[in-house]
């Protein structure tokens, strides 16, 4: 027999507007880019649904209301859900309805998309809460399972949860924190009664990178091939863990791919066997007891080779503007303007730092796919002007 929890990611980030150094002081619209497609935050929402949420939230759907035994969790950021509001709501609706059967489940995250764990407890607790109140103002859904940004986890981490009530937490299967060890069982966090669900991240990233990738050695990925080893993976085990961005379908893979036949074929044959089933991350904490402690005291995360922070914090452009960003949290606190504080969170999203990476070879080619910009040099200026603008913002607000 063998399980499978299948979360998806869903994530756009407010993309700041090209800033030149003249622009200080000049205007604080710094997501509003009405001449750029590539940094027009409402074309890009619309793009992507058009071509991932809407057509991938109907297969999920259909999932559901084909196969009792179908399963999925979402874990949305602030920063998506506010864009869905106001640009797509049939596309929020769309998620809605995938929630309200009852087999979906919503994770808890920053509301920001924030690296704030790091470098501000205060502030990833502030988010923690604004993201908790915005699902259930949404989804009239209150998450008891906790996805960091990006897959962060470290033990300070597991602290923090465990004092906000949380119940679980995903976490990147780093080979370097596993040692060998199968990523397909719960474990509990270092001291606490917090349980910890491992991404498979081959399997997983089957699909979300090598599904279109004709020079892989096992492409095309076929529905039966691809549930074969996933029963191999799961045998004598808890649950393999299936994480990627939603994204995958549609958008990163296009539907020319054929991801969404290969998305809407896999469950029933999946559930051939009796024995297979689907669990949301909940039950797969409620089911299992755990097997082992992790003891995780450095930060790992899913992104590039390296599974740690480097693909946010590892030159120095990343770590200038990170350090000036929060550098403003006390004179953020004393200011009374809504919009200084909400365009400081936003500033925050780690999407921002992402786009200042300078690495190459093959993580290289990821970040270029992503970036909206044309060098992590002119990602790394955007942010510092804007950053600039905001400070003197700030200082004049803060000195009436």
């Amino acid at each position: 027999m063998a399980s499978v929890c299948f979360y998806f990611q869903v994530h756009q980030p407010y993309r700041i507007k090209k800033m030149r150094v003249f622009d200080i002081g000049q205007g604080h619209d710094y997501f509003v880019d009405n001449e750029n497609e590539r940094l027009n935050n409402e074309i890009i929402l619309k793009k992507v649904a058009s071509k991932c949420y809407i057509p991938t939230n109907e297969v999920i759907l259909n999932l559901l209301n084909k196969h009792k035994d179908f399963k999925v969790a979402f874990s949305f950021s602030g920063t998506l859900l506010e864009q869905l509001e106001k640009s797509c709501p049939e596309a929020l609706e769309s998620f809605k309805k995938i929630v309200q059967t009852g087999r979906a489940e919503i994770l808890s995250e920053t509301y920001y998309h924030s690296l704030s764990l790091i470098y501000n407890t205060d502030e990833f607790r502030h988010q923690v809460k604004a993201h908790r109140q915005k699902v259930i103002d949404l989804f009239d859904y209150e998450p008891t399972v906790f996805r960091n940004t990006e897959l962060i986890y470290n033990n300070d981490l597991s602290d923090e949860l465990e004092k906000m009530g949380y119940r679980g937490v995903l976490m990147e299967g780093a080979d370097h924190i596993l040692k060998g060890e199968s990523p397909n069982f719960v474990r509990r966090a270092m001291g606490k009664n917090l349980k910890i669900l491992l991404k498979n991240y081959k399997l997983s990233d089957d699909i979300a990178f090598r599904f279109s990738q004709s020079s892989w050695s096992e492409y095309p990925l076929t529905v039966d091939k691809f549930v074969k080893w996933v029963e191999e993976a799961g045998r004598d085990s808890h649950t393999v863990n299936l994480f990627m961005d939603y994204e995958t379908f549609g958008e990163h893979h296009f539907k020319e791919s054929g991801i969404l036949d290969f998305l809407e074929n896999l469950p029933e044959e999946f559930l051939k066997s009796p024995q297979n089933s689907f669990l949301t991350p909940s039950e797969a904490i409620d089911k299992h007891e755990a097997i082992a402690e992790l003891d995780v005291p450095q930060s790992v995360s899913w992104a590039d080779a390296e599974r740690d922070l480097s693909a946010w914090i590892e030159n120095s452009m990343q770590k200038d503007a990170l350090n000036k960003l929060y550098s403003l949290e006390k004179a953020i606190k004393k200011t009374k303007d809504e919009k200084i504080k909400e365009d400081w969170r936003r500033l925050q999203t780690s999407d921002h730092f992402y786009y200042m990476c300078t690495k190459y070879f093959s993580d290289g080619d990821v970040h270029k796919y992503f970036n909206p910009y044309e060098t992590p040099y002119e990602a790394f200026i955007n942010f510092m002007n804007a950053l600039s603008d905001l400070k003197l913002r700030l200082d004049l607000e803060n000195k009436k």
